[in-house]
């Protein structure tokens, strides 16, 4: 596997987003509905987490606001992408205050239902020209205080760098 140095790649945007994390994925079964145009009959799926709209508002605005505090006309980013992103999700108050400890219960997310709601956010704020861009993901999630990025509350650092090749 080849990969492509740190100085070929370069920084392009830089996205911090306070507020709680949260997974999108996980669906359940509301119903059926009936398709007006063909007559068929479909099974409803809502999303299970309700965290999901707003943190994806969350990144949706701390994208927009990224953006806008750049300065400079931006174009959403295309072609090869490569995202870092640190999630700092809340510390359970039964987990030791005195010791490392590692966010591995469920209700600090799983880190790729994590990536998919963050995703679709930034996506939403023009960040990026659509998601399936990033081709290459760096992920942490780590509680308050505990990695050198982590944010002081629950939230989000996401860098996202441009590749070198395919610059539609």
């Amino acid at each position: 596997m080849t990969t492509t140095p740190d100085t070929e790649r370069e920084l392009r945007l830089t996205i911090v987003v306070h507020g709680r994390p949260a997974p999108q994925g996980s669906k359940k079964y509301a119903g059926h509905r009936l398709n007006a145009a063909s007559g068929r009959r479909s099974a409803v799926l809502v999303e299970q987490s309700k965290r999901v709209k707003p943190w994806r508002a969350l990144v949706t605005t701390a994208t927009t606001n990224a953006i806008a505090n750049g300065g400079c006309l931006y174009t959403p980013l295309d072609g090869p992408l490569e995202a870092e992103i640190v999630f700092t999700v809340r510390k359970p108050a039964s987990a030791p205050k005195r010791r490392r400890t590692w966010p591995t219960t469920r209700d600090s997310g799983d880190i790729d239902k994590l990536l998919r709601s963050t995703f679709d956010g930034i996506a939403d704020g023009n960040g990026v020209v659509d998601d399936s861009r990033i081709i290459r993901v760096t992920a942490i999630k780590t509680f308050p205080g505990e990695h050198p990025e982590a944010l002081p509350e629950p939230g989000a650092i996401i860098r996202l760098y441009t590749l070198p090749g395919d610059p539609r």
